[in-house]
């Protein structure tokens, strides 16, 4: 049943901490709220990397939680709302840490996810739920707006501007060559495709095409390692931007590239806010539900040969969101599944 607002809320609470990916799903949310009802207040309680990414959008509120800090991160969340009250909270996410933070959300409404969705005891920091549906997960940030009476979503991404990471990026990618870029690496393991695979695109890509590579990952040892095993493996130099950039300097970078190669990650959604094609490998993951959301043509899709191979059922009997946490799930996908997709974006210079 949807909830009765007669008129707009005059202040609504935000609550999604992370990650990358899902921050950037939020955006089409806080659009729609300034596109329909620009009198709304918004505050949206955002974890301090994702900040980094999306806290320079004006009008909008940003309280930052730093879970580095353990309890203190709550107790700082309640000394910043203390006193403070919205006319709804949107607890947009499930996990324990998220659960207990909307304790100190003062608000007479309090929506949250639908059982099947919910874990963590989720139900019981919530008064009201949206409806289950087999959705994209950016759908299903939407369906809170289109519990309160939204009805007409504003699909749009934009992240301001960064000068200095602008600059940086056109520092690194001068004039306009075609460029690929590679994020290979998912903080889940079993997401992440073969070095050797990786390795064959880019040659590819560069020898039929002319395209120039770049790699880009975050400033961890498995990342530097597994992108080492990449280099090893080509024929072509690339350049190497591993640990090198920051969120808004990666993105700076994505806004002057033609396409990315990503498997389940937050820079595959960040290839959205962007605007460039984004080629997602997706094994491991539902595609329908967490595919970059307007790439679905690009992406490369064995989730059913996976939950078939490993689970003995079509994709379409398994628990919506289930993940395939199998070692060599993504060997399903083979080069040249991608150097299809490769061919069809290369061949036809397409766009998002």
């Amino acid at each position: 049943m949807l909830l009765d607002f007669k008129t707009p809320p005059k202040s609504i609470c935000l609550l999604r901490l992370s990650a990358i990916g899902d921050v950037t799903h939020m955006l089409p949310v806080i659009h729609t709220i300034r596109t329909h009802s620009p009198e709304t207040k918004i505050t949206w309680i955002i974890g301090k990397p994702e900040a980094k990414l999306v806290g320079d959008i004006p009008n909008v509120e940003f309280i930052i939680f730093d879970k580095t800090k353990g309890w203190r991160s709550f107790f700082n969340l309640q000394k910043h709302l203390r006193g403070r009250e919205f006319d709804l909270l949107l607890l947009m996410q499930v996990s324990l840490r998220a659960n207990i933070a909307s304790l100190f959300v003062k608000s007479p409404i309090k929506l949250g996810f639908d059982c099947t969705r919910s874990r963590d005891f989720h139900g019981l920091f919530v008064t009201h739920r949206i409806p289950m549906k087999p959705e994209h997960v950016l759908d299903s940030f939407l369906s809170f707006l289109g519990h309160v009476g939204f009805s007409d979503y504003t699909r749009v991404w934009d992240i301001p501007n960064n000068i200095e990471a602008q600059k940086h990026a056109e520092s690194i990618l001068p004039g306009d060559q075609n460029t690929l870029v590679i994020s290979p690496c998912s903080k889940h393991l079993n997401r992440n495709w073969s070095p050797a695979n990786y390795a064959a695109v880019s040659d590819y890509i560069i020898e039929q095409y002319g395209y120039r590579v770049l790699i880009v990952g975050g400033n961890t040892a498995f990342e530097s390692g597994f992108v080492s095993q990449i280099k090893a493996c080509l024929k072509y130099p690339i350049t190497d931007l591993v640990g090198k950039t920051s969120l808004k300097e990666l993105l700076a970078v994505l806004k002057r590239s033609t396409v990315l190669i990503s498997p389940d990650s937050g820079p595959a959604h960040m290839g959205t806010c962007a605007g460039i094609p984004v080629i997602g490998l997706y094994a491991a993951t539902n595609v329908a539900r967490a595919r970059p959301y307007l790439s679905e043509k690009w992406c490369v899709d064995k989730y059913d040969a996976a939950c078939q191979k490993f689970l003995n059922k079509k994709s379409s009997e398994v628990v919506w969101g289930y993940k395939i946490r199998k070692k060599n799930v993504m060997d399903l996908i083979s080069v040249k599944d991608v150097l299809t997709k490769i061919d069809m974006l290369a061949g036809n210079k397409s766009k998002v």
